[in-house]
């Protein structure tokens, strides 16, 4: 009995579906603007795997999963890829969408599991997103 090969291009096609959600048109139209020969297989890859295969599971939604990625990015200290889904979180569609609220709550469970200096670089990264977006006030001098 053969076994079934998936279909890379609906991976593909599904798995830039749920990017597209997630971290909205902008900032994916950026990132496939600069795929080239050197990182295309790599773009290819995780838009099928991280966006198709995990991201596009039905068990966990897209809300709790923006909860656990950002507190995976303050574990790894993945300080760019933290900033990303905080913005993506303020921004995405109303049902996965994170309130200021939960993202401080995620940070101060992080606090816990990965560390306080880990905690206190995520808070000044999502405040100062925050401020950005008006939903903190400005930095006092």
């Amino acid at each position: 009995m053969a076994e079934s090969v998936p279909d890379r291009d609906s991976d593909y096609r599904d798995g830039l579906l749920n990017r597209r959600r997630v971290l909205g048109d902008a900032w994916v139209d950026r990132s496939l603007a600069n795929v080239n020969d050197f990182n295309g297989e790599f773009q290819n890859l995780i838009t099928r795997y991280a966006w198709n295969e995990v991201w596009g599971r039905p068990a966990l939604g897209d809300k709790t999963r923006r909860l656990m990625v950002l507190s995976t990015m303050i574990g790894l200290k993945a300080w760019e890829e933290f900033a990303l889904h905080t913005r993506a979180a303020l921004d995405g569609p109303p049902e996965s969408r994170l309130s200021a609220q939960e993202i401080k709550e995620v940070i101060l469970q992080a606090a816990i599991y990965c560390g306080v200096p880990a905690a206190n670089h995520a808070f000044g990264i999502a405040a100062q997103i925050l401020r950005d977006r008006g939903l903190l006030p400005p930095k006092a001098n």
